[in-house]
């Protein structure tokens, strides 16, 4: 990877242990860190401690090499603001380690605090109107970022360090997780999973799910491309190329074996199958599974995928 620098001013949240809760970057930018004093200037103005959360606020600069590794707090969440601003793609920078680097927090409607005080403090935070409403490593894209040109059903389903193209509508049942989303516009009513990409004009359907790599995914990053569709409740583990389709409730993985159903049979007049790893990125395929004899079939598939209503990606 190249050497590529991301570079905020930032404002952090520390509880009264010492723990680095989170850091917010308004406007991080490409290259380097400067020597202007405004914008920290004016973050320094906000810096004082919440009482009612246990916490101080304090200003900060940071810079990343976005090929080295997260090196502590503020560095991790400006990694996540870099995609989510869009300065970066999923995949294009080293996220190695990153959950030590993420304290366990108690996510309030007031701004994070330490899930201990959450406990202590509950009373008081009954009184205040100040809500817990998650304990998470991840905050919802939304509490830091508003990513333009984009539908976003339920903030709670997007996770911050989600890359959502202008155009993107994530419905009620959508879920994005960091380090993943769309490449162009799309609809979102599954689930895209950490290091997965969505190509321009696809659509992932109700329930579907697509495979990624932090819990048994291996270390294949699976990408969707352009105007494809997963069907409600499908999901795949390969990647899936242009134009293609995978029938409702079908789930394809790399060990599936698949019938090529417009290969010529084989000398013992048998159908040609393959494993799903081997069709892994092809384009042009419609993905079913045959009514009559169960066998998963790939046909296939003759002009442009699926359209989307331009209304709803306007």
């Amino acid at each position: 990877m190249d050497e590529r620098w991301i570079s905020g001013v930032g404002l952090a949240t520390i509880a009264a242990d010492g723990t680095m809760l989170d850091t917010w970057y308004p406007a991080p930018r490409e290259g380097r860190a400067d020597s202007t004093t405004d914008e920290y200037d004016n973050l320094d103005r906000l810096a004082a401690p919440d009482d009612r959360r246990n916490v101080t606020l304090e200003a900060v600069t940071v810079e990343i090499d976005l090929a080295a590794p997260p090196a502590s707090t503020p560095d991790a969440y400006l990694r996540l603001h870099a995609l989510s601003h869009r300065l970066v793609r999923p995949n294009e920078l080293n996220l190695d380690g990153i959950f030590g680097h993420l304290p366990t927090v108690a996510w309030t409607n007031a701004g994070p605090m330490h899930p201990d005080d959450a406990t202590r403090l509950r009373p008081y935070l009954q009184r205040d109107g100040v809500q817990v409403v998650s304990l998470d490593k991840f905050p919802r894209l939304t509490d830091y970022v508003t990513p333009e040109g984009v539908r976003i059903g339920d903030a709670s389903r997007v996770r911050l360090g989600a890359y959502l193209s202008p155009g993107t509508t994530v419905m009620h049942e959508g879920f994005v997780n960091f380090n993943a989303g769309t490449l162009g516009a799309s609809m979102v009513e599954g689930r895209i999973s950490q290091g997965v990409v969505v190509g321009d004009g696809s659509d992932i359907g109700g329930g579907a799910s697509i495979m990624g790599t932090l819990s048994g995914g291996g270390k294949h990053r699976v990408a969707i491309g352009a105007r494809s569709l997963l069907g409600a409740n499908a999901g795949v583990g390969i990647s899936i190329g242009d134009d293609c389709v995978v029938e409702a409730g079908l789930y394809l993985t790399a060990g599936t074996k698949v019938v090529l159903a417009d290969e010529p049979v084989t000398a013992d007049g048998t159908p040609r199958v393959v494993k799903g790893a081997q069709l892994s990125g092809s384009s042009g395929l419609l993905y079913l599974r045959n009514s009559l004899t169960g066998a998963i079939e790939a046909r296939r598939r003759t002009g442009v995928g699926v359209t989307l209503n331009p209304a709803l990606h306007a």
